[in-house]
């Protein structure tokens, strides 16, 4: 049966490589490369070197990150190693051989960042689902986690972004170049954040309240959704009293801010957005991860 579920498993996560890795590198070929667009990471590094050499694009992907693949079953592990090389392998075979079938855009430049970008982000989103990565700067950041702990990673990866940025804007002879390169970095990181993280996204809601025993029997009955007490204690008044803690999609909200106000019109509100919430009533925490 073991074996049954980890064949099952392999191929839908060459499914999801394979589908992923095309949407990718249709942004890439078709939209970003063509207009001279280089989108950050190892894949605006091939737009350049590509531009100056006329080597194919998934040959050089390939070869930048063979060295760091190395790096990363040293330092990193087999099985994130292994998921890795397999994603990286389909994207440089599709970016040679399937991606040029396809036709070049050869529309407005500002189109093609962005479209580049929604196609980059939503193919790197579909790989990430299964656990796996396109190398690249993936590895370069848990590589730096591993040396340098105290590095801020987000700032490096975008210290990377830049410099390849004004690469291009050297290269190319185009500043325009860079700054379409900007859109199509920031489009593809907000298209990969909506559909990895936007189906999960909610509000984080705690009330302060003295009816904190009918508010949250009513949020519990009426809308099926847990609650939580966490101890607190005015400042001012010093006394003691049980805040309500409650995660909702952000839909609910209004139903919940119904309830509030017809038990304590005078409740204190606090509302914060969650970039993700995982448990029941929402997505459960699978394995598929890589941890």
């Amino acid at each position: 049966m073991k074996q049954k579920y980890n064949a099952k498993t392999f191929a839908i996560d060459v499914l999801y490589d394979i589908v992923g890795n095309v949407i990718f590198s249709i942004g890439l070929s078709s939209f970003a490369a063509p207009k001279e667009i280089a989108p950050g990471g190892v894949s605006g590094i091939a737009v350049i070197v590509n531009y100056l050499t006329g080597v194919p694009l998934g040959t050089i992907t390939m070869c930048i990150n063979i060295p760091l693949i190395l790096l990363a079953w040293k330092f990193l592990g087999r099985e994130f190693t292994l998921k890795t090389l397999k994603s990286v392998f389909f994207m440089s075979v599709i970016l040679n051989y399937v991606a040029p079938l396809i036709p070049v855009y050869g529309g407005d430049y500002i189109l093609s960042a962005l479209l580049g970008g929604v196609l980059i982000g939503t193919g790197l989103a579909i790989v990430f689902m299964r656990g796996s990565t396109t190398g690249g700067t993936d590895i370069l950041s848990r590589l730096i986690q591993l040396k340098f702990r105290g590095v801020p990673i987000g700032k490096a990866m975008m210290t990377v972004d830049a410099v390849i940025l004004c690469a291009s804007v050297v290269v190319f002879q185009n500043i325009e170049a860079g700054l379409y390169g900007l859109i199509c970095i920031f489009t593809s990181a907000r298209t990969l954040d909506s559909i990895l993280f936007g189906l999960n996204t909610g509000k984080v809601v705690m009330i302060i309240s003295a009816k904190e025993q009918e508010i949250s029997k009513a949020i519990i009955d009426q809308m099926e959704r847990g609650v939580t007490f966490l101890k607190s204690e005015g400042a001012y008044s010093r006394q003691p009293r049980d805040m309500i803690l409650c995660a909702i999609r952000a839909q609910e909200y209004h139903k919940l801010n119904e309830i509030v106000r017809a038990a304590d019109p005078n409740a204190f509100v606090i509302v914060a957005e969650a970039s993700e919430i995982l448990g029941e009533g929402f997505r459960y925490i699978t394995e598929d991860k890589v941890t």
